[in-house]
């Protein structure tokens, strides 16, 4: 078992993997901007290392910064955490060759399914259904019209390197594709730092269904369980749940081609391949997201497994302990993502933290790095907690999501706990009737 584990990132996600490391008997490490130097994790990890000023390029994109932390305190092994350097193949390899375990899959897998245009013509060539659009890159404006006028409007230009949404933007006929072509390139390459695109055509009214896979370096792959994501703000998501309210063909369907996916590509260590399902229920591979998930809790709740942990065995060699017949969901689990933002404008909201109550009680968890008199920095993601709830069906899931939500009390900076409020009491999201732009048109 790898002994101690530089964590580059920060907020929840590294208390999250802090904790997961505690219960192992492995000593964590945390590195730290000057911004983030009263947080909660830089008190509860068992070392912590200022690697720079706050702007993120100067610290948690520092890997120069990050590999020396390693060196110093003599970590085996760096947990990327999500976002960040967390899908970056060079840092990945950077680890490896310094001899650092990375918690994470092997750098070429990275490489393969973050070029969202080649993973989707190897995924195609698999036999896994994918979205029709351009074979590869599209390099210029003439190229992308006329891989238009061939699928049919509406198109979605796609950032190659993309992920979150970003770089992504709509065209419902030529002028719009003309319109939006080169703000698409420049916010791809402000985001990624590669402004090659790629056409899809837009699938609508779409759900985004994604299946959590997870595996060792032997080649097994296990399947934990479908998510449901469609609760989206600008292709970010905003609300997820576990189990989808699909049929069992389609889940079986899923589950086949996410199992192929990760088995064709070599993964290891935990992973999410992504779907998008039309209202027929036919199913089209979106791409596979090389990382820890900001929604894992969900599948965690339903199946009982820790994928945190799962991801520290798996890099120190361990082989899974349990079978395909072992994983067994049972009960519903929802995913609320409280940000420090305005619930209407979403205009971000840093600041102190001047009341901080969280829920409590039956089927609750609450994964959070804030505290009251904490001063959140305005050099983040927006992202303050991730409320969960669970219950042995989704009624009363959502029943303990409205308790909890009610519990939730902040003061100091606006929280997006009255949007959740409000989605929770729509009649069409008790139903199950969402497609992935249904908040884009939700009033309230």
């Amino acid at each position: 078992m790898i002994e101690r584990v530089l964590i580059a990132n920060r907020g929840e996600i590294a208390l999250r993997i802090i904790r997961a490391c505690r219960e192992l008997g492995v000593e964590s490490v945390v590195v730290y901007s000057e911004a983030d130097a009263y947080s909660l994790p830089v008190q509860l990890a068992d070392k912590a290392i200022c690697i720079g000023p706050p702007e993120p390029i100067n610290s948690y994109l520092n890997v120069q910064s990050i590999m020396s932390a390693a060196e110093v305190v003599g970590a085996q092994a760096v947990h990327p955490g999500y976002g960040f350097l967390a899908e970056n193949p060079e840092f990945a390899e950077i680890c490896l060759a310094c001899d650092l375990a990375f918690i994470g899959p092997p750098p070429h897998v990275i490489r393969l399914m973050g070029d969202k245009a080649e993973a989707r013509k190897r995924v195609a060539s698999w036999g896994v259904p994918v979205i029709p659009g351009s074979p590869g890159e599209v390099t210029t404006e003439e190229e992308a019209l006329a891989i238009a006028q061939e699928i049919g409007y509406p198109v979605l230009m796609k950032a190659v390197a993309g992920g979150g949404g970003r770089g992504m933007r709509l065209a419902r006929d030529e002028d719009e594709l003309r319109q939006v072509f080169n703000t698409a390139r420049s916010e791809a390459g402000a985001a990624f730092g590669y402004a090659g695109l790629y056409v899809e055509k837009f699938v609508h009214p779409a759900r985004h269904i994604e299946v959590q896979v997870l595996a060792d370096g032997e080649g097994r792959v296990l399947v934990l369980g479908e998510r449901d994501c469609s609760i989206q703000r600008r292709h970010q998501k905003v609300l997820e749940e576990a189990p989808a309210l699909i049929s069992q063909e389609l889940r079986d369907r899923l589950f086949r081609d996410a199992r192929l996916v990760a088995e064709k590509v070599g993964y290891v260590s935990a992973g999410t391949v992504e779907f998008l399902v039309d209202e027929e229920e036919n199913h089209y591979f979106i791409e596979m997201n090389t990382r820890i998930q900001v929604e894992h809790p969900v599948s965690e709740m339903v199946t009982g497994l820790d994928l945190v942990k799962e991801q520290i065995r798996i890099a120190s060699g361990e082989s899974l302990e349990l079978g395909q017949k072992d994983v067994v969901s049972q009960g519903w689990a929802i995913e609320f993502r409280i940000n420090a933002e305005d619930p209407r404008s979403f205009r971000p909201s840093p600041g102190k933290v001047e009341r901080w109550v969280v829920p409590g009680g039956p089927g609750v968890r609450v994964d959070t790095a804030l505290y009251q008199g904490y001063e959140m920095p305005p050099f983040y993601d927006s992202l303050v907690a991730k409320l969960v709830v669970y219950g042995r069906d989704r009624e009363e899931a959502l029943s303990r999501g409205r308790r909890a939500l009610a519990e939730f009390k902040v003061e100091g900076i606006q929280t997006t706990i009255p949007l959740h409020e409000a989605i929770l009491d729509s009649e069409e999201f008790r139903e199950g009737r969402c497609p992935v732009d249904w908040l884009e048109r939700f009033v309230w």
